[in-house]
């Protein structure tokens, strides 16, 4: 999975995130997640827009060679490549964890299916 380098600042309230690599795409969120999350659909679109036109993608600059100046954090954003198209897995699960799942699932009115994919969206973004 490609990432690109971001650099995230701001405050509670209002967060924004920047690509060193992409000038002029950028996200913005009320909490760290919701910025990071809009990061990734920023990015995402960037990528089908640019495909769309025949334009090249730019390639990611590696981590460790992006400057971070004062006041920003810097994270890397994985460009998960949406297909559209739905895959079964059948998955066996520890009742504990499943039970957690379920339980998540439904605080945030989400289907087991839409919560399992979010969180390995989140742990992606995360870098894990």
């Amino acid at each position: 999975m490609t990432r690109y380098p971001a650099l995230i600042d701001g405050e509670e309230g209002a967060y924004g995130v920047i690509f060193p690599d992409l000038p002029g795409i950028a996200a913005m969120g009320k909490t760290l997640d919701e910025a990071l999350v809009n990061a990734e659909e920023a990015l995402r679109d960037y990528v089908i827009e640019a495909e769309k036109h025949y334009e090249e993608v730019v390639a990611p600059t590696a981590i460790e060679n992006v400057d971070t100046p004062p006041g920003c954090a810097l994270v890397s954003i994985p460009m998960i490549r949406l297909s559209g198209r739905s895959v079964r897995a059948n998955l066996s699960l520890d009742e504990g964890v499943a039970a957690f799942i379920d339980g998540e699932a439904a605080r945030r009115g989400m289907t087991r299916t839409a919560y399992v994919e979010w969180m390995a969206r989140r742990v992606a973004q995360m870098g894990g």
